[in-house]
């Protein structure tokens, strides 16, 4: 058996230079996305932002403890 040739079409895609809306629904209603996803994952939320906070808050502390420390 011999291999005949399939004729195939090629398909471009391409964005009109004119279009300027190309990914709107991204960005729209940001911050209503952005609650509904922490109210429904509140405890990973919390469990995610509890370190990062503590982390920050007791950095601080302890730099302006040195800044005191170095003070006189």
């Amino acid at each position: 058996m011999g291999k005949t040739p399939v004729r195939m079409k090629a398909v471009v895609y391409a964005l009109s230079p004119f279009q300027q809306k190309v990914m709107p629904g991204l960005w729209k209603d940001l911050p209503g996305k952005i609650h509904q996803k922490v109210s429904e994952n509140w405890f990973s939320a919390t469990l995610l932002l509890a370190p990062l906070v503590g982390t920050y808050s007791y950095v601080q502390y302890y730099q302006e403890r040195e800044k005191l420390a170095h003070r006189y």
